[in-house]
């Protein structure tokens, strides 16, 4: 798509707009992520990957990775071998968090949102839709969802909202910002994955496995 085109496209609902449809109602009431991707279209990725980070953010240690990171392998993996619109078997489709916990999720996010949603607007998208680009993402959410998944201390936060802002990106359709989310990634998964070992012999051990 075009710049021109980017511009000349009717405005969307912004990320904390969504959130504050979402947090509306019973606060008791189960968000099925079926019905929270419905109608979303090219925007479905982001929101799945919002929604599924927010277990990261459980202070509870081993807990959040425990929920997110597979989450995030999986949306990781679709975006990966060039899924336009992300699939969850049933027994998914028909859970996800309460509307109090997307309340309190929006409330906590909700000062960084502002100020990100002044700068972040459609643009570059070439580096969302790409197959190439598409899959680069999609590498990159495998590895920092196995990573988020082990049991690294003190890391859940970190890749939460390093997560965070790949959702963003795919949410406002802003390339320039999901350039900046890989830059942040590619050094997330070299500093806790390459450097520390944990990842190489995780995903080594899958290769055995598979060989």
């Amino acid at each position: 798509m075009t710049p021109q085109a980017d511009r000349d496209k009717p405005q969307e609902a912004g990320t904390r707009a969504m959130l504050d449809g979402f947090a509306a109602g019973d606060p008791d009431e189960v968000l099925r992520l079926g019905d929270v991707l419905a109608g979303l279209s090219e925007r479905s990725f982001g929101m799945l990957l919002f929604v599924s980070t927010i277990a990261a953010f459980i202070p509870i240690p081993g807990v959040g990775g425990a929920v997110s990171g597979p989450l995030v392998v999986l949306i990781g993996l679709q975006l990966l071998i060039g899924l336009r619109k992300p699939w969850l078997p049933g027994f998914l489709a028909r859970r996800g968090p309460h509307r109090h916990a997307m309340a309190r999720f929006r409330n906590l996010l909700s000062p960084w949102l502002a100020r990100l949603e002044r700068v972040v607007r459609p643009r570059a998208t070439g580096l969302l839709d790409h197959p190439a680009a598409s899959a680069f993402t999609g590498l990159l959410l495998v590895l920092l969802g196995v990573l988020l998944s082990l049991p690294i201390p003190f890391t859940n936060f970190l890749f939460g909202a390093l997560l965070l802002l790949f959702a963003l990106a795919l949410l406002e359709r802003d390339g320039r910002l999901m350039a900046v989310a890989w830059a942040l990634g590619a050094i997330a998964v070299a500093v806790f994955g390459v450097l520390s070992g944990s990842l190489a012999t995780m995903i080594g051990g899958w290769i055995d496995r598979l060989m």
